[in-house]
C-alpha cells in the first residue's frame, strides 16, 4: 500500500452589555457548542396546571419560569438546558428508538454523574458594542450575531475564566476587536483547549495578524492572572471566512500544544487537531467500543476517520496491527507522536480521504478483520461503504455523532450482509440535542 503515502509511527451569565452588531450573513460555524449535532424531533407541548411544559411525546417537563442559563432563548446551544438530566436522556433514546429499532435494540444510555461544565475545548468570538467595549460570547444559532456570555454550564469554568480574563486586558493593551461588517479589528477569537486529566491549558489568540502589541507584556499578564496557563498560540486569519483558525500560528509561551490521557494512553493535542470535547465520556465511550469489538490479538484492525489516533492507538495492544487514516495534517503528526510516546510499534498512519483510502486499499485486494470508523455528522459515503464490503471485515464497530446519518448507513449494512448485534448510545453532549452512538455490526456467515 505505498501509494497511500505512509507513514510509520512506533500517538451563564450574561455580560451586560449593548446589542450586538447585527450581520445579516449566513454562518457555516457550529450550531451549537455541540459541536456535532443532530435535529431532534419536533413535539408538541401543552402547558401543566403546574405551570411547566411538557412535551406530550416524551412526557417530560421543563420548567417555564426561569433559566439556568440567562441567555439560553437567544444562544440556542443547550436546548435541554432546563429539563431533568435523566429526562434529557430519556428523550434522546426515544429519538434513537424511531430511527434504529427496525436494526437493533438500543441498549441503555451511558450518561454521566455529573452533566455540568465538560467541555474541554471553549470558543469564544469577540467583538464590541456601539460604544466601543469588548464583548465575547458565541454565534446565535443560524447567525452571526454574537451573544455576550461571561460563562456557560457546558463550558470548563476555569476556561471561561481565562476569557473573561483576556476581554479585561484589551483596553490596557488597546487590543481593538474584530468587526466582521467592515472587515476591521485584531481580535478575532480566542480558543480553550484543556487537559481534564493532564491539568495542562492551550490559550490560542486569532488574530488578524501576527503581531500582538506588546506582546511580551500581555502574555507576562496573562500568566500572572493564570499561572496554570501551560502553553499561549498566537493563530493569524486574516481571510474574510467562517473558519475560526487560520493556517499560520506562533508560539508565544510554552510548547504550542497540551497532552491529556485517555485509555491510559496520553495523547498530544494541538490546536488544530480534533479531540472530543467530554473527556469523561469519551474514555467511557472507547473503552466500550474496545469492549464490543471483543479482539483477541490477532486481528488486522483499520481505524478511519482517526483524529489523533485515539481508537487506534487505544485498541493497538489488543489486535495484531493498526492501520489509521486521517485528513487532517495536524491531526495525523500529532498520531505520529502520540504512538511513540506510548512506545507503541504496531500502527500505520496514513494522510488521506477515508473514502479514498478505502477506496485503494479494495482495489489492492487488502483484507482487514475489524474496522472502526468514527465518521462526521454526515455519516460515511456510499463509496466508503461499498469499498468497506469489498475488504469484508468480520466486524465493523460504528461510532456516530448523527442518528439520521447513522440510520441510513445501517441500512446500507443490512442490505449487504451485516447484522446489527449492540448499540449502546453515549451522552457526550449533555443539554443538547447532540447523540453519540456505539454500534456493533457482524457479517453473517
Amino acid at each position: 500500500m505505498k501509494s497511500k503515502d505512509s507513514v510509520k509511527g512506533s500517538a451563564n451569565l450574561a455580560q451586560k452589555s449593548a446589542k450586538a452588531p447585527k450581520n445579516g450573513r449566513g454562518s457555516k460555524m457550529p450550531a451549537s457548542k455541540a459541536g456535532k449535532g443532530v435535529q431532534g424531533s419536533k413535539k408538541s407541548i401543552t402547558k401543566t396546571e403546574k405551570g411547566e411544559k411538557k412535551t406530550k411525546s416524551d412526557n417530560t417537563s421543563v420548567t417555564s419560569s426561569k433559566s439556568r442559563c440567562p441567555v439560553s432563548k437567544k444562544c440556542g446551544g443547550c436546548q435541554f438546558i432546563d429539563m431533568p438530566y435523566r429526562n434529557q436522556l430519556k428523550v434522546k433514546h426515544e429519538r434513537l428508538e424511531e430511527l434504529l429499532s427496525k436494526y437493533c435494540t438500543v441498549g441503555e444510555f451511558i450518561g454521566m454523574d455529573d452533566p455540568d461544565h465538560y467541555r474541554c475545548k471553549v470558543h469564544a468570538v469577540f467583538t464590541h458594542d456601539r460604544k466601543g467595549n469588548p464583548l465575547s460570547g458565541i454565534y446565535q444559532e443560524g447567525s452571526h450575531k454574537v451573544v455576550p456570555v461571561e460563562s456557560c454550564l457546558l463550558e470548563d469554568k476555569k476556561a471561561d475564566e481565562i476569557i473573561a480574563t483576556i476581554r479585561g486586558m484589551l483596553r490596557s493593551f488597546k487590543i481593538k476587536t474584530y468587526d466582521e461588517d467592515y472587515g476591521q479589528g485584531l481580535l478575532r477569537h480566542v480558543l480553550i483547549r484543556v487537559g481534564k486529566n493532564s491539568g495542562q491549558i492551550m490559550v490560542i489568540l486569532v488574530l488578524t495578524s501576527p503581531i500582538l502589541p506588546s506582546k511580551n507584556n500581555f502574555v507576562k499578564a496573562l500568566l500572572k492572572a493564570h499561572p496554570e496557563i501551560t502553553t499561549i498560540v498566537l493563530n493569524v486569519n486574516d481571510k474574510h471566512t467562517s473558519m475560526i483558525l487560520g493556517d499560520k500560528e506562533k508560539v508565544l509561551y510554552g510548547n504550542g500544544y497540551i497532552t491529556d490521557t485517555v485509555c491510559g494512553m496520553e495523547f498530544k493535542i494541538s490546536p488544530k487537531s480534533f479531540y472530543q470535547v467530554n473527556p469523561v465520556q469519551t474514555e467511557k465511550m472507547y473503552s466500550k467500543a474496545i469492549e464490543l469489538a471483543d479482539l483477541d490479538g490477532s486481528e488486522e484492525a483499520l481505524d478511519c476517520y482517526s483524529g489523533v489516533g485515539t481508537i487506534g492507538i487505544i485498541a493497538s495492544p489488543h489486535v495484531k496491527h493498526v492501520t489509521s487514516v486521517e485528513i487532517n495534517g495536524d491531526a495525523v503528526r500529532d498520531a505520529i507522536w502520540n504512538a511513540k510516546n506510548n512506545d507503541i510499534d504496531n500502527v500505520t498512519f496514513y494522510k488521506n480521504d477515508a473514502t479514498r483510502f478505502m477506496q485503494q486499499m479494495a482495489d489492492s485486494g487488502d483484507k482487514a478483520d475489524v474496522v472502526f470508523m468514527d465518521p462526521p455528522r454526515s455519516g460515511a459515503t456510499e463509496e466508503f461503504l461499498n469499498s468497506l464490503f469489498v475488504l469484508g471485515p468480520s466486524k465493523v464497530v460504528y461510532i456516530s455523532c448523527g442518528p439520521d446519518s447513522l440510520a441510513r448507513d445501517l441500512g446500507i449494512f443490512v442490505k449487504n450482509g451485516y447484522i446489527v448485534t449492540d448499540c449502546v448510545p453515549v451522552d457526550m453532549f449533555c443539554h443538547t440535542r447532540s447523540i453519540e452512538t456505539i454500534v456493533l455490526l457482524k457479517k453473517k456467515l
